[in-house]
Formats: C-alpha cells, sequence, structure tokens
C-alpha cells in the first residue's frame, strides 16, 4: 500500500520543511525545489495533490502488501522530468545521487542508517502510472498555487500567450531508401539474436553477407539521387531497381525462414512480434520506393512514414527560414503574464488555427481572461 510520504523521522534526517534550498543558486533545480517544498507544507495544496494521487495510484488498491514508491516522492520526480525535460537515466542520478533531492523526497539519511537508493526500472514504473489526464489535474493545482503567490488581487483576470512549437524526435532525415534499410537491418538484427540463441539454426550462413550488400546498394542509390550528371534519372533507376531486388529477395527469404525459427519462450515470442512488424514495414516502403522511383508516382503525405522507430514523428514546416523543416511533434503552450504555463496540448497532425476553439472552451471554464494573444498561425 502506499503512504502519502514517510511520517516517521529517524536520526539525522530533515523533515521536508526544514530543508534549506541555496538561494544564490540560479540553476533551475534550486527554484523547483523551493517550490516543492512550499507546495509539501502549504496543508490546502499538500491535500489536493495527495488526493489526485490516491484517486489513481490507490483506487481498488488492497491497505495491506508491500509497500509501494510514496505518493510524495512520485509527485517530486514527475516535476523533475517535466520542469527539466529530464529522461528517466538523469532522474534515476538525481533521485540517488542529488542530496537537495533526495531532502525534499524525504529519503536522505545519515549516521549510518541503510541508504534508501531507487532503481531505474522502479522509477519508470512508478511514473509511468501517472496518465495526462491526472498530470493535467496536477499542474491546474501548481497554478492555482502559482496565481496565490504572484497575483496581487484576489480575481484578477489573465493575461494570456499561445504559441507552438516542436519537440524533435531523436530520427534521423527520412527518405524512403533509408527507411527500407532500417527495416532491413533490424529484421537482420533479430535474426542474429535467434542464431546466437540457437547454435542449431541453418540458411543464415551469409547473414553479414545479406547486410553488407543491402546496406552498399543503399548509398548507391543515396549517392545517384544526390549527385547530378548526365542521364541522371536513368541511373537512379537502375540503382533503385538493384536495391529492390535485393529487397525483395531477403522478404522472400524472411517469409520463408521466420515459420521455422524457435518459439520456445517469452523472448522468442518477442523477437517474431518485432519480425513481423518490420517485414510488413520493408514492403511498405519497397512499395513506396518502387512506385516513386521506377513508375514516378507523387506520394502523398498521410502514406509517408518519417520513423519506423518512432512512428509519431512528423514533418513539420512552419514557414520559416532555417530550420525549413522540423520532425518531431507540435506541442502549443499557453502561459500567463506570471510565466505560469497554464495549458498545454501535443498535437496530433493539426495545425495551429485548428486548436483554438477547443482552447479557448477549455481554459475560459477555468479562468477569467483579460486578453489573449497568438500569432498569426493561429488566425
Amino acid at each position: 500500500m502506499r503512504k502519502r510520504f514517510e511520517q516517521q523521522f529517524v536520526i539525522g534526517q530533515i523533515p521536508i520543511g526544514e530543508v534549506e534550498i541555496p538561494v544564490k543558486g540560479r540553476d533551475i533545480i534550486y527554484e523547483l525545489m523551493a517550490a516543492l517544498k512550499q507546495l509539501f507544507i502549504t496543508p490546502e495544496y499538500n491535500q489536493r495533490i495527495f488526493e489526485i494521487l490516491e484517486a489513481k495510484l490507490n483506487k481498488d488498491k488492497k491497505k495491506t502488501g508491500r509497500p509501494g514508491m510514496d505518493l510524495w516522492q512520485i509527485f517530486v520526480l514527475a516535476q523533475l522530468r517535466l520542469c527539466m525535460n529530464a529522461g528517466y537515466d538523469m532522474l534515476h542520478h538525481l533521485a540517488n545521487n542529488d542530496s537537495i533531492v533526495r531532502r525534499i523526497m524525504g529519503v536522505e539519511k545519515d549516521f549510518g542508517y541503510e541508504r534508501i537508493e531507487f532503481e531505474y526500472q522502479n522509477i519508470y514504473d512508478n511514473l509511468t502510472l501517472l496518465d495526462d489526464e491526472t498530470i493535467r489535474e496536477l499542474n491546474d493545482v501548481i497554478v492555482d498555487f502559482g496565481h496565490q503567490v504572484f497575483k496581487k488581487k484576489e480575481g484578477a483576470a489573465l493575461r494570456l500567450k499561445t504559441d507552438s512549437f516542436v519537440v524533435e524526435s531523436n530520427v534521423h532525415f527520412p527518405t524512403d531508401y533509408n527507411l527500407l534499410w532500417d527495416c532491413a537491418r533490424k529484421c537482420l538484427d533479430v535474426i542474429l539474436k535467434f542464431l546466437e540463441k540457437y547454435e542449431h539454426l541453418n540458411g543464415w550462413r551469409k547473414i553479414a553477407n545479406w547486410r553488407s550488400e543491402i546496406k552498399g546498394l543503399m548509398r548507391e542509390l543515396g549517392k545517384a539521387s544526390s549527385c547530378g550528371g548526365k542521364n541522371k534519372e536513368q541511373r537512379v533507376k537502375l540503382a533503385a531497381m538493384a536495391y529492390l531486388t535485393k529487397a525483395k529477395t531477403l522478404i522472400n527469404k524472411l517469409e520463408k525462414e521466420i515459420p521455422l525459427l524457435p518459439m520456445e519462450d517469452k523472448v522468442d515470442f518477442s523477437n517474431h512480434l518485432v519480425l513481423d512488424r518490420f517485414v510488413d514495414l520493408m514492403k511498405k516502403h519497397i512499395d513506396l520506393l518502387e512506385r516513386r522511383v521506377i513508375k514516378g508516382e507523387q506520394i502523398s503525405h498521410q502514406e509517408k512514414l518519417f520513423s519506423v522507430f518512432e512512428e509519431y514523428t512528423e514533418w513539420v514546416k512552419k514557414g520559416k527560414l532555417f530550420p525549413n523543416v522540423e520532425l518531431g511533434k507540435k506541442l502549443a503552450i499557453t502561459t500567463d503574464q506570471y510565466h505560469l504555463i497554464v495549458d498545454y496540448q501535443i498535437m496530433a497532425n493539426e495545425q495551429d488555427r485548428d486548436i483554438v476553439i477547443k482552447l479557448a472552451d477549455r481554459l475560459l471554464a477555468k479562468w477569467p481572461i483579460h486578453s489573449w494573444s497568438f500569432d498569426k498561425g493561429f488566425w
């Protein structure tokens, strides 16, 4: 059963309300820890936060059994992740090594007591329990708390500003032929896992040669596409035909050999699913490449995929000179005159102008608004 926080102190443990935050430090983590400390010692907001967390994490749970990570610890790490744009590896480091973070979490102890440490998987499993709806509810509480701190007049209307930007995905620049190579190499990687696990498997003695040849043909096509000179179109088609022939041969071999691969445990089953996925993606990109280069078709934007690993990635053009194209996901942020983020929205294949009405309905129901500014993309 999860507790709100550990109420039983030990010798050498500093209460969260008495943790000293360096006032001369200008790093964002000091400001965040000071805000979290103030939230913790303010009963009104403390209670609202724990009620939201309990409704999400303790619902339908028995009050017996092994204790999980405290609700306050989950909340602190969730705020660190969002405010510092930190990955789970960074959270793992901060939770185990940063003394101020550990004191705000209530886990730092002295005088030889057994040190509390968090495993990476423990942090990941607990933080991913907080869904988007829960994060929004917590954000509303934090915004209310911020308004109590900054507002000079009770009930003063907000002056809002909304803008969007692209959260970039960690992907290479996509073309149909290099995405085809990504699919092929992932299929060969998974086959290699089977070969390392089961020594008796036959039929893949030349797996290294498969990888080398397909990669070489992909590079030849890329070179032909990027270089100029006479008969460029013909050279591109010849390189594409050689590449497609090899890729189709690999597909035929995979479809013949995959049913013969062992499936003796969950790992094997998982690898079969990965193979099926990347074989399907290979077929998709063989079709796209063949239609575009060999048949000269214009491929519609809806048919294109911009990453086989992060499939949510979008091709975003915002009319800027640099960068003229961004790969990722658009995020709309609304802030008030106190620089508090009062709303956010991840945009799924939407333009700025598509979200204005729903955004206005959502925020006008929560707060009085005096003025609201947008850029021309929302017009």
